[in-house]
């Protein structure tokens, strides 16, 4: 049987924490934020002065990412079931995302979904296709052409039981399907290290794949041309399922919401710690 594993497993120390929980473990992190003035997309968050954005393609990734939406309203995360996530001091703000109705788009799921939506936007429906748990890739071209999956053995056989559709609510049923199948375990053997974090590019993933585990995506990159620092905006989806969100710097809140590449071998997020060998990118962007 497949595994439908994202972030999470029975590990108490990798559940979801409560607020006061998270105070007494993180205690140096800030229990909530909201933007001094609107942002209404990612590329309109505010930069610490001397930087300005790398320079992107109109029709490139970085481009992408920095028209995505920010959420007005209340500021508070919601899970896919409509209640607000219990720690609500990790956002920055809220992307204008749906999160689904399922327990489905937890944090690799919101990365995988975000990288979906470029392509499909680019009609690049040949690079849409995400591994599974057990190693097998399944391409979004196949699923439109009307296949869908059966299971055999912990192997997948391909079934036609549909007429070809590329719309995007084929496009969506086809994400939920892998969101069920796969997780950071699958993404992670999928993307590929990034040597040297001052190459940090938008689009970029921070990831641990395992039983549990947990993925970030990199928003946007600026840039001190005088100096050559460079500094990075994260966003995540956690678990439960619920709404992506760009994270404060709990750690560098002279700088938050970016965070800089000069971090040590350990990068702490509100709720997760990476090694510095854990900065990975999609093939096709190398």
């Amino acid at each position: 049987m497949l595994g439908c594993w994202s972030c999470s497993n029975q590990e108490r120390k990798h559940l979801p924490l409560s607020q006061e929980e998270h105070q007494k473990e993180f205690p140096g992190e800030v229990t909530h934020h909201q933007p001094e003035q609107i942002e209404s997309t990612i590329g309109t968050i505010n930069m610490p002065s001397g930087f300005t954005r790398i320079e992107a393609g109109s029709k490139s990734f970085t481009k992408f990412l920095r028209n995505l939406k920010i959420k007005t309203g209340d500021h508070i995360v919601n899970l896919y079931n409509g209640n607000p996530k219990a720690y609500q001091g990790a956002q920055y703000c809220i992307l204008d995302i749906d999160v689904g109705t399922k327990d489905l788009q937890q944090c690799a799921d919101a990365v995988m979904r975000i990288r979906a939506e470029y392509l499909f936007q680019q009609g690049n429906f040949k690079n849409i296709a995400f591994n599974f748990t057990n190693g097998e890739t399944v391409p979004f071209e196949k699923y439109a052409d009307g296949y869908r999956i059966k299971l055999n053995n912990n192997k997948i056989v391909w079934t036609k039981s549909r007429d070809r559709d590329y719309s995007y609510q084929t496009f969506r049923n086809y994400l939920d399907l892998v969101f069920t199948y796969a997780g950071s375990y699958s993404l992670d053997k999928q993307l590929i290290p990034v040597k040297d974090a001052r190459d940090i590019h938008p689009g970029d993933v921070f990831i641990r794949g395992g039983f549990p585990g947990h993925a970030v995506m990199v928003m946007d990159v600026i840039e001190n041309r005088n100096t050559g620092d460079k500094l990075f905006l994260l966003a995540q989806s956690y678990m439960p399922a619920q709404e992506v969100h760009v994270l404060v710097n709990g750690h560098d809140h002279a700088i938050s919401p970016w965070y800089s590449t000069k971090y040590s071998d350990h990068l702490f997020t509100p709720e997760w710690t990476f090694l510095k060998k854990e900065l990975k990118r999609w093939p096709e962007n190398l």
